[in-house]
């Protein structure tokens, strides 16, 4: 099996690892330096290297789709730590959205503003009564002349302290069936009626809030999609939400935890020569190289043009990835014994996808337990994947049961 990109591609390489070391300054206060990222995201657009698939109309580079290339740039970038995902919640998912089923004036208003950090993003989904059962969500939406008027509360709101806008799921046909009554709407947080209160996690950071609205408005054309097909736009979004995470992230994690295993000690020797520690951490190199050579054969077959249809392989990709980062920092947990009791500096999700810097184990402990939940819980991947993608009979249900 030929694992490599061939000569065309790792020349192609070579150009991306230039551009970078060129492009971005390195030091913390670069990381640290919003002007500084955007100005690396801008010169990366104008080489052609990110947004590919965007048009330059909306402030892409629209290049020809090339799954190899695409794989590699990610790689290049995250290799050198640069910080070059804007605000993930606009780019990486309302973005890509706007492009499928937007329309045009909605494409020209947001997108190119939101790929440049300047429109940062929230999105409004889960509800108190509602995560993984999404169409159970009771905040509404009433069109009052040319605005909608909303009312409710959403929870688990990543970063809407610091969001100008919200794509978001409301109910705005009463009379219509639990799946055919919502839409996707976009909105101000900036405005009267929307109120924004951290959540305290478990690690001590406020990533996490419960968002409330009290008449809030909106303009009426900005539902994404059409009135009442709300459903429909955010089976398109969560297809893009659950691309979580890489094997190349995992790979960087799984080797700072080698790193971790020769520097602990178990009875005086380093923890890696340990026997039942040894047989952990290859456990864990079959699982992480299981999941790379998953995602190398995906790739591969996109390539190729071999499948159409991505979703179910992302489904798998996700529930994999996010239970094998997970006991990679359990087992980090282990390692450090004693020093688990000290309070975690939250680090959080951007040093978990970039793998830079120094690793707080204990934030990587209590952090990963959301990547079980983020983009769709590990329970669900599985019924999804085994009775979408495997035709197993479906799960009985509450309603079931009671009759």
């Amino acid at each position: 099996m030929d694992l490599s990109f061939g000569a065309e591609y790792e020349a192609f390489r070579d150009e991306v690892k230039l551009f970078v070391s060129e492009a971005w300054p390195r030091g913390a206060d670069a990381v640290c330096d919003r002007a500084v990222q955007l100005a690396f995201v801008v010169a990366a657009v104008e080489r052609g290297y990110l947004y590919r698939s965007i048009p330059k109309k909306y402030g892409g580079s629209e290049q020809e789709f090339d799954s190899l290339r695409e794989s590699i740039i990610v790689e290049e970038f995250d290799r050198a730590a640069v910080p070059w995902r804007l605000g993930n919640q606009g780019v990486g998912q309302l973005v890509p959205t706007l492009l499928e089923v937007g329309d045009e004036w909605q494409r020209e208003r947001f997108i190119r503003p939101t790929l440049r950090g300047e429109y940062v993003w929230c999105q409004g989904y889960s509800e108190p009564g509602a995560g993984s059962d999404l169409a159970a969500l009771r905040s509404s939406a009433r069109l009052e002349g040319d605005e909608w008027v909303i009312n409710g509360h959403k929870i688990w709101t990543s970063d809407a302290e610091d969001a100008n806008f919200m794509f978001g799921m409301f109910r705005t046909e009463r009379e219509a069936s639990k799946h055919a009554g919502i839409s996707y709407l976009l909105l101000e947080m900036d405005q009267p009626g929307v109120d924004v209160r951290p959540l305290r996690q478990i690690n001590g950071a406020t990533h996490f809030h419960e968002v409330f609205f009290d008449d809030a408005r909106t303009p009426a054309d900005w539902v994404v999609g059409g009135r009442g097909q709300g459903w429909r736009v955010a089976r398109v979004n969560l297809k893009h939400e659950r691309n979580l995470g890489s094997g190349q992230a995992m790979r960087r994690r799984f080797h700072q935890l080698l790193d971790l295993a020769q520097s602990a000690r178990i009875d005086g020797r380093p923890a890696s020569r340990d026997p039942v520690m040894r047989e952990r951490l290859a456990e864990l190199e079959c699982l992480v190289r299981c999941v790379e050579t998953t995602s190398l054969r995906q790739l591969s077959a996109v390539a190729h043009g071999e499948e159409a249809d991505i979703g179910l392989p992302l489904l798998v990709a996700k529930l994999y990835g996010s239970e094998v980062m997970d006991r990679i920092a359990g087992l980090a947990y282990d390692l450090i014994g004693a020093d688990g009791l000290l309070a975690p500096t939250d680090s959080g999700w951007a040093d978990l996808q970039s793998g830079a810097g120094e690793i707080d184990w204990v934030d990587q402990y209590l952090f990963v337990l959301a990547m079980r939940i983020a983009g769709g819980s590990s329970n669900i991947q599985r019924n999804l994947i085994g009775e979408r993608g495997l035709g197993l009979p479906r799960d009985l249900r509450a309603t079931d049961v009671a009759r």
